[in-house]
């Protein structure tokens, strides 16, 4: 675990991290930058992602998002991920590798993607913000296709992480907070691979607004 401008950060590799870049004073190959996806979580729409959008857009990013029909758990996961092959594929030419975000059910959404529908064969990077990987008890407040889906020991859950370990073949990163109250318990977003940071931030939606928090994803966008 290493510590990273306020947040802890641990890498299941054996390679010690680098230091993060000031990304703010690059001038390094924008052109060379993939396009990034913003997904967004259950109740949420696109809009939830206006500073990130903003802020990375400043930095060089193209950057993209839509809006998830319907997004209060109706509709399975699985449905709504086939909502983002859709959208790439309508959006983006077949040869464009991209970049992705998913925040809270958005990143089950985007491991959906990336895992059974073939985006492993085109996302060069995916930033996974608070996701309930292995579950949250919240999910057990409604009982809709979707929250079912999210609840801890979920069929859908166990079949996403039987194979977690094809994501090593991307630059994985997941970001999450040890305060969270919408992913019970707030560990549930770990996993065993990828890259690991913690952000202290006292409220889940606050992951997408806070300083720390849009460093870490333009640092992690901006790795090779």
């Amino acid at each position: 675990m290493h510590k990273i401008g306020g947040a802890m950060v641990e890498s299941h590799d054996a390679v010690l991290m680098p230091k993060p870049r000031v990304i703010e004073n690059t001038l390094d190959s924008l052109s060379d930058r993939n396009p990034v996806l913003l997904i967004h979580g259950i109740t949420d729409t696109k809009a939830v992602f206006s500073k990130m959008s903003a802020y990375l857009t400043r930095l060089g990013w193209s950057v993209h998002s839509f809006n998830l029909i319907p997004n209060n758990g109706t509709l399975g996961l699985d449905q709504l991920a086939q909502q983002v092959a859709d959208y790439i594929t309508k959006h983006f030419d077949p040869e464009q590798p991209l970049d992705l975000v998913g925040f809270s059910m958005g990143g089950i959404v985007s491991r959906y993607y990336i895992q059974r529908l073939g985006g492993i064969e085109r996302v060069h990077r995916y930033v996974s913000i608070s996701a309930p990987n292995n579950g949250t008890w919240t999910a057990y407040l409604l009982p809709r296709i979707g929250c079912v889906q999210m609840r801890p020991e979920s069929e859908f859950l166990q079949d996403l992480n039987r194979d977690c370990h094809m994501l090593e073949r991307l630059n994985f990163t997941r970001l999450w907070t040890p305060f969270d109250l919408m992913i019970v318990p707030a560990s549930s977003s770990q996993m065993p691979v990828g890259k690991e940071v913690e952000i202290p931030v006292f409220v889940h939606a606050w992951m997408l607004t806070d300083q720390r928090c849009l460093k870490a994803v333009a640092a992690e966008l901006s790795e090779p």
